[in-house]
């Protein structure tokens, strides 16, 4: 028999599998407890008799990814973290420190399939789907190992988060629970590509945390150029899915637009994504274009940056320029899981 992954299992799912097996439920919570604060043997578990922590150990592994390479910014103090999965497979994932407290920045899938054009992560395609319990280790392995308390997670590293939907919802479920690492919603952010019909799924889950799309043009034939997942959902269509998103669950949705020369930071394409973001309560996060060698696009120059801006002011849009952080690591915004796929190495610059 195949051994199951306990650390995807729900509090609810480990009383049932303990009161068929003819055990007390409230061994659910203990184990739960030992998962989620870092065990990673059964035999770590001192206040389960030897006999149950045996009969576990036969039915259940226990995910636990190795550290292949920590670095560290010089400039700001991010860090990034490469593990190592069970089954040789890598992510990556950042820890990012604000006056607000510590985030990390995980990953959700093993490479990506949404071919976004100026994004490294997704050079080599999609290998796999991380499990719950592979997203949740990002969290917790990276605190065990930091040393620092994480206080907000972002589902902004390597993958597109709906289109693992099943893997992440569960992963929020065991991130929020309050017996596990217990994060609040409203310190959650999940970062999309823009998956209608799963922004309307999550909208309807009891979970209410902010979403961030990655719109980066105005227009479907610059959003299409720079996003292949355009030919299947517009930017109105992608927009209105965002209204219905926030009129059911309340929560703000936030916009990333990277700013990229002579593609989508004309004046005209301002005056554009002013005129489709305003009203509508929105938050837009201007991200000045990180470096990917193996990409020919660059960041936009000062003053294209300031006439972009400036339209957006005249417009009363409420936007912020992302601080960059990492970039000497190559942990800034579309660089993760970049370097060691692509050129065959893992050291450092």
């Amino acid at each position: 028999m195949d051994k199951l992954d306990i650390k995807s299992k729900t509090p609810r799912e480990l009383e049932e599998y303990f009161e068929k097996a003819g055990q007390r439920t409230y061994r659910a919570k203990q184990v739960f407890s030992w998962l989620h604060s870092g065990a990673v043997s059964f035999d770590a578990m001192t206040n389960i008799a030897e006999p149950l922590r045996k009969k576990l150990s036969n039915e259940f592994y226990i995910t636990a990814p190795d550290l292949v390479e920590k670095q560290i910014s010089k400039p700001d103090g991010t860090m990034k973290y490469l593990w190592r999965l069970r089954d040789g497979e890598m992510v990556e994932c950042v820890v990012m420190q604000y006056e607000h407290g510590n985030t990390v920045c995980i990953s959700t899938q093993v490479g990506c399939r949404m071919g976004c054009v100026f994004c490294a992560s997704g050079a080599g395609g999609l290998k796999r789907n991380l499990t719950a319990s592979e997203m949740l280790d990002q969290v917790l392995f990276t605190q065990l190992d930091s040393g620092m308390k994480l206080s907000n997670v972002v589902l902004m590293g390597v993958g597109e988060p709906l289109d693992n939907f099943e893997n992440v919802t569960l992963f929020l479920k065991l991130l929020l629970h309050p017996s596990g690492i217990n994060i609040g919603a409203r310190h959650i952010s999940l970062s999309t590509c823009g998956i209608i019909e799963n922004i309307d799924k999550l909208a309807e889950y009891d979970i209410k945390l902010t979403i961030t799309v990655s719109l980066h043009a105005p227009d479907d034939e610059t959003r299409t150029r720079l996003m292949p997942i355009n030919r299947t959902c517009g930017v109105d269509s992608l927009l209105d899915a965002c209204g219905r998103y926030f009129r059911k669950t309340g929560r703000r949705v936030s916009y990333e637009y990277a700013l990229i020369d002579g593609i989508n930071d004309t004046q005209s394409h301002a005056g554009w994504l002013a005129s489709k973001l305003k009203n509508t309560g929105s938050h837009l996060n201007i991200i000045l274009l990180n470096d990917v060698p193996e990409h020919p696009f660059k960041e936009s120059r000062p003053e294209q940056i300031k006439a972009f801006t400036g339209i957006l002011k005249q417009n009363n849009i409420n936007y912020t320029i992302r601080r960059r952080l990492g970039a000497d690591i190559s942990a800034a915004c579309g660089q993760l899981r970049g370097r060691h796929i692509l050129y065959g190495t893992m050291g450092n610059d």
